[in-house]
């Protein structure tokens, strides 16, 4: 295979105490294929993907504990180059993610307590670091001289220019409003997301060579014909322009809106008021914006209404709590019937109480509607915050013809490439900004007519993880907020944590980046390892290990007498990295490396 840009280099042999040449089955035991440097086997991936559950469960695959690492010890900048290199935006992730990374934190198991506050952390990177200083990260490669344009400013089409742009190519960036950022500026209100961060982290894009030009708009066959005539890669990330609105009688009355064209028109202060009372449809988090901008804008009451149960909604427990605390009042499964009206114009909304149907195809549960539950209240406003899909029509039309299935990130057209929502249908800005990279890669890949980026494993020694045993004990720590009555439209409710409270979170996490391994032999069985373990079962006496066709190691076989005790194993998903069993080791058999999944980039 090619090597990567970086530099490569390989051992087989990673513990050479004894001097004497690895039999196989000890190699097999290693738990990576390489003493150090670069490693790119199914069982060096198997080992990530095992052990660092909140960086697989990051759809731009963030490395997690390295940043929670470095905000511990007090290095703002390397937490926050490590956001920046894997997700691009830092600061406004670390106000706006959808955190999927929490629930697979280990520290959430049973027993363990609540989940480490990864977003939390990632924004006190940014708070922390010198703010005056803004971060360019180094090309890849050089200069290619292909020339790509990408159209549409949100999180998948600037994360996708970033990318090529590393890669070396000239990218021009074309964006239908007059300030780019997507919905990071036209969705998101500000009160949640400052706009001064949305601007310096796009500004750090533009300075990679990104060209961004607003108030260009791509609306037919002939303006795509023309574009993809000047470049040589054309990436469409346009997002999911069409609300899908709900077949509900009354939807066409005065004062019936769509959730997203609201809180445009309030971002941009084009609407600055609303009165009357407010009902909003949804559960995710353009209704929670969409309630708690109404409640700002002068709304007498605001109510919002979610077909499915609270569990379901797709939203941190968190931002509806704060909702709550404002005066909103919330109440899920119910589903509107019909908007009321007299005139032409709005007057009440007809509802009815909803139960839980069958799962579907997606996972989600159905509901039903309980006709004999039905009731009326009072509305001036209804916002139908019910998502937003793909327009098929306008992208047929565009590209002559709908899709073809199966070729991801591409189109019908050889020039023309698909980045973010306008792929696979609206999501969240972590999985735009996953999705852009990808598009990317496969922009570059075509270009060049190899793939020049991809993933490795780095693997290096380490001396101390500077865990303690205490720090599993230590509670999450809460965010501080604005009081209520500070909250307006674009006083950011969330303040960040003060430095210290940032370590202290950071401390938290358990480093699962980092692997304590035994060389059995070299390991004299004192078991005063197995004395000092502070979990049941981190270090196992164990007959022996099973492994796949791959080289994987898939179960621990127990040893279950003295005669059978062949091995001792530390299982790293009980490890807490404390250190204690290197500490009373006596001949220093157990082994410290750091192992990291990185984006690399290769050259023959």
């Amino acid at each position: 295979m090619n090597k990567p840009y970086y530099q490569w280099y390989r051992t087989t042999a990673p513990y050479k105490k004894t001097g004497q040449p690895l039999s196989a089955e000890r190699l097999r035991q290693n738990a990576l294929t390489a003493g150090q440097g670069w490693a790119t086997s199914a069982k060096d991936f198997h080992w990530i993907e095992q052990n660092i559950p909140c960086q697989m469960a990051c759809p731009a695959k963030t490395d997690i504990p390295g940043y929670l690492d470095a905000i511990a010890r007090g290095d703002y900048r390397e937490a926050y180059e490590i956001n920046l290199r894997d997700n691009v935006f830092p600061a406004v992730l670390g106000r706006v993610c959808t955190r999927p990374c929490e629930p697979a934190c280990r520290h959430g198991g049973e027993g363990l307590g609540e989940p480490v506050a990864i977003c939390f952390s990632k924004r006190s990177a940014a708070d922390f670091m010198d703010r005056q200083e803004l971060i360019t990260l180094e090309p890849m490669f050089e200069k290619t001289g292909l020339k790509i344009t990408v159209v549409g400013s949100g999180a998948a089409g600037l994360t996708a220019a970033r990318e090529l742009a590393l890669l070396g190519h000239e990218v021009t960036v074309l964006e239908k409003e007059q300030e780019p950022g997507g919905l990071m500026i036209h969705g998101i209100p500000e009160f949640r997301l400052p706009r001064e961060w949305v601007r310096r982290e796009i500004e750090q894009i533009q300075r990679t060579g990104v060209d961004i030009r607003c108030g260009q708009e791509i609306s037919g066959p002939a303006d795509l014909e023309r574009l993809t005539g000047d470049c040589d890669a054309l990436v469409l990330a346009v997002g999911t322009s069409r609300p899908y609105l709900p077949e509900i009688p009354g939807a066409a009355l005065t004062g019936v809106h769509t959730g997203l064209t609201f809180l445009r028109s309030a971002n941009l202060g084009e609407t600055k008021a609303i009165e009357g009372n407010v009902v909003v449809i949804g559960g995710g988090f353009t209704a929670v914006d969409c309630a708690r901008m109404a409640k700002r804008l002068g709304a007498d009451s605001v109510q919002v209404f979610y077909r499915r149960t609270e569990a379901e909604m797709y939203i941190s427990p968190h931002e509806l709590a704060e909702m709550q605390e404002e005066g909103i009042s919330f109440e899920p499964q119910v589903a509107p019937l019909a908007f009321l009206g007299r005139e032409g114009h709005l007057t009440a909304v007809n509802l009815a109480r909803t139960k839980p149907g069958e799962r579907g195809t997606d996972g989600r549960r159905s509901f039903r509607i309980e006709e004999e539950t039905t009731f009326v209240v009072d509305a001036d406003h209804v916002l139908l915050a019910t998502g937003q899909i793909r327009d098929e029509a306008w992208l047929a039309d565009l590209l002559g013809g709908p899709l073809p299935p199966g070729r991801p990130h591409r189109t019908q057209h050889d020039k023309v490439f698909l980045a973010g929502d306008v792929e696979t249908g609206a999501g969240s800005l972590i999985h735009a900004v996953a999705q852009g990279k990808a598009c990317a890669h496969v922009v570059d890949q075509t270009l060049m007519s190899e793939r020049r980026v991809g993933e490795a494993v780095w693997i290096e020694d380490a001396d101390t993880t500077g865990r303690t045993r205490e720090m599993d004990a230590i509670p999450r720590q809460p965010l501080p907020t604005l009081p209520v009555v500070e909250r307006t439209a674009t006083a950011e409710v969330e303040t960040g944590y003060a430095e210290d409270a940032a370590q202290t979170e950071a401390s938290r996490c358990y480093l699962c980046h980092f692997k304590f391994e035994i060389d059995n032999d070299l390991c004299i069985y004192c078991d005063r390892c197995l004395k000092v373990k502070p979990v049941e079962d981190c270090i196992v006496k164990a007959k022996a290990l099973d492994y796949d066709d791959q080289g994987r190691m898939v179960d621990i076989v127990p040893s279950t007498s003295y005669e059978d005790y062949n091995l001792l194993y530390i299982d790293q998903s009980k490890c807490i990295r404390c250190n204690a069993c290197r500490d009373v080791c006596p001949v220093e058999c157990i082994s410290l490396q750091k192992v990291s999944l990185k984006s690399v980039g290769y050259r023959g």
